[in-house]
């Protein structure tokens, strides 16, 4: 299956279960894998047989800067829900990578991963 990937999209955002968090804020990265046959695309070299990154941007950073989650599941929920909607897709894998999550000890970065299609919201 072919793919269109986005890797360590940087938002700040204000997610957390911690008052703190939702107060200080923190930064996300967020890894994302869209599902699609690209062979339309790859044969005619028109955007509209294929899915516009940046518009794919601009929903991943409105979720994720508008809103505020106590749970990064919550955010990747939302964002592949967005996205399965928005387009004819047959699958999303996310991640959301939490760097700075206030855990004592030393690790890259704790976070969540979540593979949807659309008939798991319907």
């Amino acid at each position: 299956m072919d793919k269109i990937v986005l890797r360590n999209i940087k938002f700040y955002a204000y997610h957390g279960v911690l008052p703190e968090e939702n107060k200080l804020g923190q930064n996300f990265y967020i890894d994302l894998d869209i599902y699609k046959n690209l062979y339309e695309a790859g044969e005619s070299d028109e955007l509209d047989k294929s899915i516009n990154y940046a518009e794919v941007y601009k929903i991943v950073e409105s979720i994720t800067t508008g809103n505020v989650y106590k749970l990064i599941e919550k955010l990747a929920s939302e964002i592949a829900k967005a996205l399965l909607f928005s387009y004819d897709i047959d699958k999303v894998w996310i991640r959301i990578k939490k760097p700075e999550a206030p855990i004592d000890g030393h690790y890259d970065f704790v976070g969540v991963e979540i593979s949807r299609k659309r008939s798991d919201y319907e």
